[in-house]
C-alpha cells in the first residue's frame, strides 16, 4: 500500500468532506426528538418486561 503525503491526504479529506449533505437543524431536531421518543418507549417496555419476569420467577420459586 503506497503511502501519501500529508498534505495530499488532508487536500483529499477537504475535498471528501465538502461532497457530505450536511443536515439541516430542523431535521437534527426532529430525529433528536424520535431518538428520545423512542429510547423512553424501550425503556418502559424493558422495565415492564423485567417487573413480570420478576413476578413469574418469584410466584414459581414460592409454590412448594
Amino acid at each position: 500500500m503506497a503511502r501519501t503525503n500529508p498534505i495530499t491526504f488532508l487536500q483529499q479529506v477537504r475535498s471528501e468532506v465538502s461532497k457530505v449533505t450536511w443536515p439541516g437543524r430542523n431535521e437534527v431536531v426532529i430525529s433528536t426528538i424520535m431518538v428520545l421518543v423512542l429510547v423512553t418507549f424501550a425503556s418502559l417496555f424493558f422495565l415492564l418486561a423485567d417487573q413480570v419476569i420478576s413476578w413469574l420467577v418469584s410466584l414459581m420459586l414460592s409454590i412448594r
